[in-house]
């Protein structure tokens, strides 16, 4: 949640050290009295600027958004999303003020070049794969990634290799990874790797705003509010906690032009001057798209839901953030002070959709709306493990699709039956030789004398006996 700031100088410049002759070359200052004149930027220079970044921020907003719907089909464990809860949504802005604080403690104990080596290794590693991901997308089919489609020839040689990690135990066995990949991702990761050594070798803002769209792309891909309550809190949260960061102390702002890492985007000033060499940057950090981006998501979600062919939601939010930022970027400009970006991006992204909700009369619907239930329908919930003793009972639920099945009977023996109510299945009944009952990844099978239950990640199956 880092302000949008007017003058940063990255990477390793001083401000001071800069000034823009009449020629437009650069030259240090070297009078006798070591008077130092800041570069001012052109009003075409801040306009080229400030609209690039708005546009660098909307990138990943609105493709993140349209990814984030369909995520949950990939076979990939790493690109499950997380989903976010309202107690998740509670402790986030402590837990970052803790962070932030931690950071600027660190900047000011310890070399500031040690700790952003650091930063650049750990940033490199995770930025490859982000990139790698952002550039094959969340499905490696076609048909429903057409930049990879339109990139690669049709008889392009493809191979499949699948990573697989398993822990297992006398009574299970737990997958830890299991990751299918093919050609077309090993060439994403080594385009991904050269533009890593390009960043790690140079810093250069170029390279640094392709890490930055890739983690907030993905951040917004793969981060879910699982409803629109919880992304309330987390928005209001996060609105106290950069207001109080950015105007309360200079925290916030000490650690953002200290913190040599891709977590925010830049775009030169002086542009127009020195080229791709410009030194004086303007700059929008990555919290401030990815947290209004996964509440846009959350309403593109519920705008499918919704099932009526709209998405209104989705564009009203959209275009709230358009003008959220906008106003953030004229208020910045006009008082010429860094700004907290959700100190106006808040009430725009909320006010605008529940406004419209208000008048659509929709309100309920949208604060009663589960993302779970529409995003990952094949992933079910233990709500009540099974027991032992007398008849047993296991209740597990699937949403929201409903599943139909028959009921497994055998002539002359006591049967398992099984009935579904609202996407709920209940077994009430048991017969005395093995059964199996499977609906979508959720399968119960009943074994005479053993009972064994297991969970692993997207597959739940549950072993259940009854002693006669």
């Amino acid at each position: 949640m880092a302000e949008v700031d007017p003058e940063l100088h990255f990477p390793n410049e001083t401000p001071t050290q800069a000034i823009l002759t009449n020629n437009g070359t650069v030259s240090n200052s070297t009078d006798s009295a070591n008077a130092t004149v800041t570069f001012v930027p052109t009003p075409e220079g801040s306009a080229l600027a400030y609209g690039s970044l708005l546009l660098m921020a909307l990138f990943p907003i609105f493709f993140g958004a349209l990814r984030s719907v369909s995520c949950a089909k990939s076979k990939n464990s790493s690109d499950m999303p997380e989903t976010i809860t309202g107690r998740d949504a509670a402790r986030f802005p402590l837990i970052a003020s803790c962070t932030l604080f931690g950071l600027y403690l660190f900047f000011k104990i310890f070399s500031q070049e040690y700790i952003n080596l650091l930063l650049s290794i750990y940033f490199f590693l995770f930025g490859i794969l982000a990139l790698s991901h952002t550039m094959r997308g969340p499905n490696p089919d076609p048909a429903e990634c057409p930049f990879m489609n339109q990139a690669f020839p049709d008889n392009f040689p493809t191979k499949q290799y699948q990573l697989l990690f398993t822990q297992s135990s006398e009574e299970s066995r737990e997958e830890l990874i299991n990751y299918e990949f093919d050609t077309k991702d090993l060439l994403c990761l080594c385009i991904s790797t050269v533009i890593g050594v390009w960043y790690i070798l140079k810093k250069h803002w170029i390279a640094n705003n392709l890490f930055g769209l890739a983690f907030a792309l993905n951040g917004v891909e793969l981060l879910h509010l699982n409803n629109v309550s919880t992304g309330c809190i987390l928005l209001a949260g996060l609105f106290v906690y950069d207001v109080f960061w950015v105007f309360g102390t200079n925290v916030m702002v000490t650690v953002a032009k200290s913190f040599e890492a891709p977590v925010k985007l830049v775009f030169p000033q002086d542009l127009m001057e020195r080229g791709l060499d410009g030194s004086n940057f303007a700059m929008l950090g990555l919290g401030d798209i990815v947290i209004p981006g996964i509440f846009i998501a959350l309403l593109l979600r519920f705008d499918v839901s919704l099932k009526n062919n709209t998405r209104t939601y989705f564009y009203t939010s959209f275009l709230a953030y358009v003008f959220g930022l906008g106003l953030t970027i004229f208020v910045m400009h006009t008082f010429k002070h860094p700004q907290p970006a959700l100190l106006y991006l808040v009430p725009a992204c909320i006010g605008f959709p529940v406004a419209v909700a208000l008048v659509k009369g929709e309100l309920t619907e949208m604060f009663s709306y589960e993302s779970a239930e529409e995003v990952l329908p094949h992933t079910p919930r233990l709500s009540h493990f099974p027991s032992a003793v007398g008849l047993s009972l296991g209740r597990y639920e699937e949403s929201p699709a409903k599943f139909d099945a028959p009921p497994v009977e055998e002539p002359g023996e006591s049967s398992l039956i099984g009935r579904e109510v609202e996407g709920t299945w209940h077994i009430t009944g048991w017969n005395k030789s093995s059964c199996s009952l499977r609906a979508s990844t959720l399968s119960t099978d009943c074994v005479s004398n053993s009972r064994r239950s297991t969970m692993s990640q997207a597959r739940l199956r549950t072993n259940i006996c009854h002693n006669r």
